[in-house]
């Protein structure tokens, strides 16, 4: 009678991880993929954002700036700058991952993203190491052409650098929610014009709260995005509506939720497996 074996599993079971707690090749890869996404594009990507930043400070300088006083201590322009250069970089770092996560969607290999031996922390990562990027980049662009035309330095680099860092890493994690629970452009270009754009434009981006109704400024408070734009303004000029140190408690812990809830998606798999 032949010997009959008892099947050992082999040390490595189909479909185990082999890479131990973080599986740094895999990250590396879909980081690198999120950055040459925006870099083969960059006529798109980095030279249009500071096009457009450079035409809402051209068109606020003209129409209001020799008229309005200085506003916390500078002139008008100084003022806006650091505005417009957070605004800029979170829409883009928004983009960035949101607009990946779609294109996959809609031409059907989003599989090939979610097959390979990626966690949900990794895949997480992989897709905000692409938005932080292609923000930080845009943020370099632009304070360079505000040093250049305005002769705007930056008062406080660190926390510049901080909230700038912070900004691109909340919006990208919001991008990676938008783009988990959207199937359609126009999905998204409704959650960019709806929920993103208002909530630049209504952030002190162009006003300091101070001058607002009391109501209003303390619904402004309630605003994460708030804290960005006026970390960034604190970085840049040295002067804020509120204390740097609550914009990056808040800042920080509203990142930390949004990422938690897209690690929760991606590891259920809502709306991305069938």
């Amino acid at each position: 009678m032949l010997d009959q074996k008892i099947h050992q599993p082999d040390r490595y079971d189909m479909g185990m991880r082999r890479f131990g707690r973080m599986n740094w090749l895999g990250l590396q890869a879909l980081a690198g993929r999120e950055v040459m996404r925006f870099l083969v594009v960059w006529t798109q990507t980095l030279a249009a954002p500071l096009v457009t930043a450079g035409l809402f400070l051209a068109v606020f300088s003209l129409a209001i700036g020799p008229a309005r006083g200085e506003v916390l201590g500078v002139p008008f322009i100084q003022f806006l700058a650091p505005g417009i250069l957070m605004m800029t970089v979170i829409q883009n770092s928004f983009a960035n991952t949101s607009s990946s996560i779609v294109i996959s969607k809609v031409q059907g290999n989003i599989v090939d993203t979610l097959m390979p031996p990626l966690s949900p922390l990794e895949l997480v990562l992989g897709y905000l190491a692409g938005g932080v990027a292609r923000g930080l980049v845009v943020g370099v662009v632009i304070s360079l052409a505000l040093w250049v035309t305005l002769g705007l330095g930056v008062a406080r680099p660190m926390w510049l650098l901080a909230f700038l860092t912070l900004g691109a890493v909340l919006l990208g994690a919001i991008g990676i929610a938008a783009g988990i629970i959207s199937n359609k452009f126009d999905q998204i270009a409704a959650i960019t014009n709806f929920i993103v754009v208002p909530l630049s434009f209504l952030s002190g981006t162009f006003y300091s709260i101070s001058g607002l109704p009391p109501v209003l400024e303390t619904i402004s408070r309630f605003n994460p995005v708030f804290y960005l734009i006026d970390g960034a303004r604190y970085g840049m000029i040295g002067a804020s509506d509120a204390s740097p140190v609550l914009g990056l408690v808040v800042v920080s812990s509203t990142a930390l939720a949004v990422c938690l809830l897209c690690w929760v998606w991606l590891r259920s798999g809502y709306r991305l497996k069938p």
